[in-house]
């Protein structure tokens, strides 16, 4: 793995180029500053606030800060510092030199960042709202978007708009037309306009619309926005006294062909084109009350284990592009993970604990959303249980090994009552309500067996498990299973894992991932986006795009 090219998901305020924060009790201030100079990349600027992938990673911490750091804040306002712009979208030259790959993977985490904020707006109270202060455009008003509400500045010349057909050739924003409609149910025809619109919607149509919830004028602006600000701040129950917890950067080692942490170790196999995830268990007795929660912070095992897990993910997505196959292990002791989950459970409404959750939550779902073959292996010393069980659940297959006349070293999982209720997927769902599609009897079935070990035997009759070797055919049976998958189409393997992983109701997040995998999979390929005389090649350069004008 190159140090020099790996993209790196951790930082800091201290380091921020593109984000400034603002506390003033119960409300925080982030304010889009985006550095030009300070690209993740070279050959483009980030002019107009214009971002790319460097700005959203800035982002996503900050938004983590608010949540672990600043319990006291009840709600964001994002705005913007610079005059007559808020946010023109993802930087169109940026998109123009990257790869499909690097394109794909940038609008999967966007989109990851914006769900968080309306992850946080459902579960844990912390409201956000957008004062769009200038032009709003493409991916910018996607970030409006994800906010609770959005107040436009009513000067004549502000603007909302999704520009990204008429410009660029490409879908209008994954995210952004699909919460159109979905969450703030603008009507199709008035849709359509909008979307074939360079110009975009400003002032009164864009509230009459639907667009936006408020407008106001530059002068009583300011005014306006903190006065909604509270108002959403007063619906929240995010403790105003509470101290919060630091976020350090986490104790990474980086290895040639391996990524170290305190409880997560990622090898890679090269040759094999495969990575084993191994996630330890709590090693010790966890802290019972609250108070010994707060003070252990940031070590407390599960936001310390959910952020290494979380920081493993992306750097693999990203850095890792060739390691498609990822195979989920544990270790520890099954009574261990149980004894946490009921600590979890216990104090489930206090709001560090509720933040935790909220974290490992998210961090499963960016292992839903990974396009990689995800195989859960359940071995002697493995903790598949409860919180950890869902590392499993989230898997393409689960192989466990049954050894019969071992009853004392045969790997053994465990149901918690988390696996029914903390860790919904984008769909709402349990990961076993999507096993099951939510069917009475086999979940009746696998609550029933609730807090016991089960041996690979029992978990493959209650379909926990895709197979149960014994010792004889285990070592062959993985080695086929995965030598089989590594040698499958990498884009097929893709559409059948996003299709499988979601077989649930549809709702807008899984609406928003389905559209990225398959419509902007398929139209950031064209010629008529990406060829010489493609739409995002000839922006900017005073050329006209030249398309191809059949329908496919």
């Amino acid at each position: 793995m190159s140090t020099t090219s790996r993209v790196e998901y951790q930082t800091d305020p201290s380091q921020y180029r593109h984000w400034k924060l603002r506390f003033d009790g119960p409300v925080a201030t982030l304010l889009a500053n985006f550095d030009e100079n300070a690209g993740l990349r070279p050959g483009y600027k980030l002019k107009l606030n214009s971002y790319d992938l460097g700005v959203d990673v800035e982002l996503n911490d900050a938004i983590n800060r608010i949540r672990f750091e600043h319990p006291e804040v009840r709600c964001v306002v994002v705005t913007s510092a610079k005059e007559k712009v808020f946010c023109s979208g993802a930087n169109i030259f940026m998109l123009g030199v990257s790869s499909h790959a690097w394109k794909v993977n940038f609008c999967k985490f966007t989109n990851e960042t914006r769900n968080g904020l309306e992850d946080s707006s459902k579960h844990s109270g912390l409201k956000f709202l957008a004062a769009v202060n200038g032009a709003c455009a493409g991916g910018g008003y996607e970030l409006a978007l994800a906010c609770d509400e959005i107040i436009l500045v009513d000067d004549r010349s502000s603007a909302v708009s999704l520009p990204e057909v008429p410009l660029l050739g490409v879908l209008p924003g994954t995210g952004g037309l699909t919460r159109v409609t979905d969450k703030k149910h603008v009507r199709h025809d008035l849709a359509d306009l909008f979307c074939t619109s360079a110009e975009g919607v400003r002032g009164q149509k864009a509230k009459d619309w639907r667009l936006v919830d408020d407008i106001a004028k530059p002068a009583q602006f300011a005014a306006k926005v903190q006065a909604r600000a509270l108002q959403l701040a007063a619906q929240s129950d995010r403790p105003a006294t509470a101290k919060g917890v630091a976020l350090p950067r986490l104790a990474r080692v980086d290895e040639a062909d391996a990524l170290r942490y305190d409880h997560v170790t990622v090898e890679i196999d090269r040759a094999k084109r495969v990575a084993t995830f191994s996630v330890k268990g709590p090693g010790s007795a966890q802290p019972q009350d609250l108070a010994a929660i707060e003070a252990a912070g940031a070590a407390w095992y599960p936001l310390q284990m959910g952020r290494e897990l979380e920081d493993a993910i992306l750097q693999m997505r990203t850095n890792e592009l060739e390691i498609g196959t990822w195979l989920i292990k544990t270790e520890g002791d099954i009574g261990a993970v149980l004894a946490l989950d009921k600590i979890l459970l216990a104090h489930q409404n206090h709001w560090l604990v509720r933040e935790t959750i909220g974290l490992l939550r998210r961090t499963f779902s960016r292992l839903d959303l990974s396009s990689r073959s995800l195989f859960a292996l359940v071995e002697p010393g493995s903790c598949f249980a409860g919180t950890l069980l869902e590392l499993a659940l989230a898997c393409d297959r689960s192989y466990q090994l049954m050894l019969p006349d071992e009853a004392a070293r045969t790997p053994r999982i465990a149901l918690s009552e988390t696996n029914f209720c903390l860790y919904p997927m984008v769909t709402d769902q349990s990961r076993l309500g999507r096993r099951f599609y939510d069917e009475v009897q086999p979940l009746d079935a696998v609550r029933a067996v609730m807090g016991q070990a089960l041996d690979a035997d029992n978990a493959f009759k209650l379909g926990l498990v895709t197979s149960n070797p014994d010792d004889i055919d285990w070592a062959d049976e993985v080695r086929i299973a995965i030598e089989e998958r590594v040698a499958m189409s990498p884009d097929a393997l893709t559409g059948l894992e996003a299709n499988l992983r979601f077989n649930g109701p549809e709702n807008m997040f899984t609406r928003v991932f389905g559209r990225l995998t398959a419509w902007q999979n398929w139209i950031f390929q064209r010629p008529n986006a990406v060829g010489d005389k493609g739409a995002l090649k000839v922006y900017g350069k005073g050329d006209k795009a030249q398309f191809d004008w059949h329908r496919v």
